[in-house]
């Protein structure tokens, strides 16, 4: 199971009232729990409780949005300008806007600021790609 797939967890609850209702309409008698079991499975997790944690772990971005993290090592503020995903979307391509120039380059000898970048990034806001250190390269959260 991907992370991709998964609905917020609003969608997720509406989806097990739904279902409960439905049911019940058929003339089956079935609890809260248990429809959240239910519809657990309907998503290929083992469990409710896993589903939730899946589901809540998605971070939640939209261009406008402020946000803040790390850049090769340096931190930054910005706005978000694009956001698209990416494959089979289980990662985003992300644009963002720096409110002060990040200087790129660990060097005491030389400087390269940049203050708009682009990357990749997986639904928990971390870049696959790796510094030399072995950090991601991109780390985004919400303000």
């Amino acid at each position: 199971m991907t992370d991709n797939t998964i609905a917020s967890l609003e969608d997720l609850k509406a989806q097990a009232k739904r279902l409960r209702e439905s049911l019940r309409e058929a003339g089956t008698s079935v609890s809260h729990s248990q429809t959240l079991e239910l519809v657990a499975r309907q998503h290929g997790a083992r469990d409710w409780n896993t589903l939730c944690a899946l589901a809540g772990n998605r971070l939640k971005l939209r261009v406008g949005d402020r946000v803040q993290g790390h850049y090769l090592g340096q931190p930054f503020v910005a706005e978000i300008r694009g956001l698209t995903v990416i494959g089979d979307g289980g990662h985003r391509r992300i644009t963002l806007h720096f409110d002060e120039p990040v200087d790129v380059v660990r060097f005491d000898s030389f400087s390269s600021y940049r203050q708009r970048v682009s990357g990749e990034i997986g639904w928990d806001g971390r870049s696959i790609r790796r510094t030399s250190d072995g950090q991601p390269q991109l780390v985004v959260r919400p303000t």
